[in-house]
């Protein structure tokens, strides 16, 4: 976890996901996937459509039960990490406008990757980087697990109550509405069960959001 205390305790705060939610990484993972398929004889498509549905370690387990999970997961985020240094990435339309337009120190990004790709995403995409960054290795349980978005809003001492998630997948809104926290979901084209409100693209949630961070 890259996490420090906000400076001033706000009376709301905004959640992010980041993979599917602010930036478009689909083209990346869908690559990376298909380098380590190729690395170990194994048919990239198939593996990739197993790695859509499961954790990393998950579909070494389906896709490659006879190798070392440990070798298998090093190997892919050597990949990951050299796609942040040279792959393409895009931000989602909208997404330069809503952070740059929250209050400072009223929002951070809570994601199953790790933090130092997402600050490389981040510099690549030109969006601001916050100072709270609840990470894979911040805690045991990840999504759907409440215990990132419960930590998010432990370090800001904010109640979930006043908490504002924003997910494209339903793992992470799972994650949002355990934590007693009001979810939306973007960047879909039909509501994930559960969400409070659905916009199928982010652009169209800019405005709402901003007025949720500003108490309206």
């Amino acid at each position: 976890m890259s996490a420090a205390s906000p400076p001033q305790r706000p009376t709301r705060c905004i959640f992010f996901d980041v993979d599917g939610t602010l930036i478009d990484a689909l083209d990346n993972q869908r690559r990376v996937w298909k380098m380590w398929a190729v690395q170990h004889a194994l048919d990239p498509e198939e593996v990739y459509h197993v790695a859509l549905r499961t954790r990393p370690v998950e579909t070494f387990a389906a896709v490659a039960p006879d190798l070392d999970p440990h070798s298998c997961l090093m190997a892919l985020h050597a990949l990951e990490d050299e796609d942040v240094r040279t792959g393409a990435y895009t931000a989602f339309d909208g997404a330069s406008r809503l952070l740059h337009g929250l209050p400072t120190g009223s929002w951070a990004l809570v994601t199953s990757n790790y933090a130092h790709r997402v600050r490389g995403r981040f510099l690549r995409t030109r969006l601001p980087i916050p100072e709270v960054i609840v990470d894979a290795a911040a805690v045991e349980q990840g999504k759907p697990s409440p215990d990132p978005y419960l930590l998010a809003a432990g370090l800001f001492g904010v109640a979930p109550e006043h908490c504002l998630v924003i997910e494209d997948a339903p793992s992470g809104v799972r994650a949002g509405l355990r934590a007693g926290m009001t979810v939306w979901n973007v960047n879909t084209p039909v509501a994930v069960d559960g969400a409070h409100r659905h916009f199928g693209r982010l652009r169209d949630a800019v405005d709402d959001i901003l007025a949720f961070a500003s108490g309206g």
